[in-house]
């Protein structure tokens, strides 16, 4: 298969999905970090849009695919059986449900609060996060990661009896989160072991390496048995 060219930014949740999958996929690709918020990013003339991740892939036919859902659907039509999509049609409708959960809920309750006031503030200089703002997106943040463990308390990944692209998209979000110091994991058993599982696979490994600008990850970030 022809190698690709990732432009990501590597704290971009959609970004980092798309690098799991691709990991699991053991596609090649090469990457090209990106700053989106920046006047002469790149992501500019490749997306309409502007934000990533964007692959480039040479063909034939040469394709460029723009953000999360169009780069985990050709992954998927690359494969000669299911990889991230599950054969099972209930787990498969589950594992579409919770990445749309991601992808909505989870992006507009607690990442727009919680990512905003600790990563895209600085980035953009807009002042210290706010302490109210904090709250309540750390509020926000227990009523899902709940709703996971729950979840998980009864099956060996979110959607069912395999790794998914529920899985994908789930570590993606909740690992930016955990370089932030922001998810309290023995409070969420269930949900603890589902990442140090999806945490030791070959494919997460290179964003344990993710550094952010000015801020050290949380002690435990980096560690696979924490």
């Amino acid at each position: 298969m022809s190698p690709g060219v990732l432009f990501h930014f590597p704290f971009d949740p959609g970004s980092r999905a798309v690098r799991l999958a691709l990991g699991e996929a053991r596609i090649e690709w090469t990457e090209v970090l990106v700053r989106p918020w920046e006047a002469d990013c790149p992501l500019h003339e490749l997306n309409p849009s502007g934000m990533p991740p964007v692959l480039q892939v040479e063909g034939p036919p040469p394709l460029t695919l723009c953000e999360t859902a169009a780069v985990l659907g050709w992954i998927e039509d690359q494969q000669t059986s299911p990889l991230l999509i599950p054969a099972d049609a209930g787990e498969r409708a589950e594992a579409r449900r919770l990445t749309g959960w991601f992808e909505r809920r989870f992006t507009d309750e607690v990442n727009a609060v919680l990512l905003h006031e600790r990563m895209e503030k600085p980035l953009l200089r807009l002042g210290p996060p706010e302490a109210r703002m904090l709250r309540e997106g750390r509020e926000a943040l227990k009523h899902h990661l709940a709703v996971f463990d729950g979840l998980l308390s009864g099956r060996d990944w979110l959607a069912g009896r395999r790794l998914s692209q529920a899985d994908i998209v789930a570590a993606a979000h909740l690992s930016i989160l955990d370089y932030f110091g922001e998810i309290p994991w023995g409070s969420w058993p269930a949900l603890k072991t589902w990442y140090m599982k999806i945490k030791s696979r070959p494919c997460f490994r290179p964003l344990l390496t993710d550094r952010f600008q000015g801020l050290a990850p949380a002690a435990w970030y980096a560690d696979l048995d924490f």
